[in-house]
């Protein structure tokens, strides 16, 4: 049986979206530093995936908000993961995370990550889990210490 039929399959007799079939239950990725981060650690947690890349402007804009939630929110309710593609070389990454003062850790982004959290069709895109663990937003294009913040306490008032 093909994979599409078996899935279709799953998804009719199941009552599941198409989303939740999709929706990865967890992932582990293992930072620059060696330090391995796993999305059931996190629990209780927000996690913000970021994919960014060091050639793209608008990534570069979204850095400081990224930090400043980071350090603000890392010991309470919130933790950011940058992942970095379509680099040259190692050395080019940290210099790009030294320059910038980015906190958080940083992955070096590859077909796994995407097989574990997805792909993303433009730079950045954050990829934003609730403290439960689920996906509740993909979003492209900058993100902003305010749209997170509001993201969190609209969620926290349902």
């Amino acid at each position: 049986m093909n994979k599409f039929l078996f899935v279709l399959l799953v998804l009719v007799f199941s009552g599941l979206s198409n989303a939740d079939v999709l929706m990865k239950p967890n992932f582990l990725l293992k930072d620059m530093a060696g330090i391995q981060h796993q999305l059931t650690q996190y629990k209780g947690k927000w996690v913000l995936v970021n994919y960014w890349a060091t050639w793209c402007p608008p990534c570069l804009e979204e850095v400081p908000d990224l930090v400043n939630l980071y350090d603000q929110h890392q010991q309470k309710d919130l933790v950011v993961l940058g992942v970095v593609f379509d680099y040259k070389d190692v050395n080019e990454v940290k210099d790009y995370v030294d320059d910038m003062l980015m906190s958080y850790p940083i992955v070096l982004g590859d077909d796994s990550v995407i097989e574990q959290i997805g792909a993303a069709d433009v730079m950045p895109t954050t990829f934003i889990y609730n403290p439960k663990g689920k996906l509740v937003k993909i979003k492209r294009g900058v993100v902003t210490k305010q749209y997170v913040e509001s993201l969190i306490k609209s969620a926290s008032t349902h």
